[in-house]
């Protein structure tokens, strides 16, 4: 996967080109206002070098752009924030990293999630969820803390049938199939989604693999609120809190939900895949 928080700083690096084109000066007048040297300004304008929150204002009030400052600094901090490394969420056990997000699920009231080829955590069986974070502690080599981990996993279940939060989520019908375990465990997991399926608070669909797709399926994300996502890739946990990022993954959300089945077809899809690991 492409590194989004090198793709975050290139993108920020755009437009102060474009501020500083807007304003008719060359890079190397802009350096020489500044006092800078003149490859600060084209590190920064090609995403090599981080755009310093003082580096911002100084480029803003020689372009003439003082109104951009506080939203271009906003993007500046969320670049430096938005990666949080696996292994250091991690260094205390998957246990410890899945009951910080517990405070989260408190003040959550609507969930959006999106997973192409995993169950929710929320929803995952406590066999399931082993098998996941099994493969989590070997692959990133963390303390082996299985028990305490898959047990704040089930914990966070409680938020299914308490409170007035509402769990809207979408699944690739990969999901489904995608083998965690063993087939005796995936028969479990998907016994337990057909269970699950007609809770109140809980709106599931799947998208058909054959599903006419108006957005690529890109990375599983969570939208809590409309105040933050996070998105899980192999290396990182990304947290996004800008609003205008905010409001484009609300866009894809809801062109992957309108690519989903709800309610009886979604159970068949389910009732597919239990059939085929029945066979096995």
């Amino acid at each position: 996967m492409a590194n989004q928080a090198q793709q975050a700083r290139e993108a920020l690096g755009a437009r102060l080109r474009e501020l500083r084109k807007d304003a008719e000066l060359t890079g190397r007048a802009l350096a020489q206002q500044a006092g800078w040297q003149l490859s600060k300004v084209s590190r920064i304008e090609h995403g090599k070098q981080n755009a310093g929150e003082s580096d911002i204002r100084v480029w803003c009030r020689i372009t003439g752009a003082q109104a951009q400052i506080p939203d271009l600094i906003a993007t500046a901090r969320h670049i430096e924030a938005m990666w949080l490394e696996w292994r250091r969420t991690f260094q205390a056990g998957a246990g410890h990293a899945n009951r910080r997000s517990l405070p989260l699920y408190e003040k959550t009231e609507v969930f959006r999630i999106w997973h192409p080829t995993v169950v929710w955590g929320t929803l995952q069986t406590a066999d399931y969820a082993a098998a996941t974070f099994r493969q989590v502690i070997d692959f990133l080599d963390i303390p082996d803390d299985l028990d305490s981990a898959v047990a704040a996993r089930m914990e966070r279940q409680r938020y299914l049938y308490s409170g007035n939060r509402r769990f809207v989520v979408v699944l690739g019908e990969q999901a489904l199939y995608t083998n965690y375990g063993a087939p005796e465990v995936m028969r479990g997991q998907l016994d337990r989604l057909l269970a699950v399926i007609s809770l109140p608070r809980l709106s599931l669909g799947i998208v058909p693999s054959t599903a006419p797709m108006e957005i690529w399926p890109g990375n599983s994300f969570s939208l809590f609120d409309d105040r933050m996502v996070i998105v899980e890739t192999f290396s990182a946990e990304m947290t996004i809190t800008q609003p205008r990022e905010i409001a484009l993954y609300f866009k894809a959300f809801s062109l992957l939900q309108r690519a989903a089945v709800h309610g009886q077809p979604a159970r068949r899809l389910i009732a597919n895949a239990l059939d085929r690991y029945r066979e096995q």
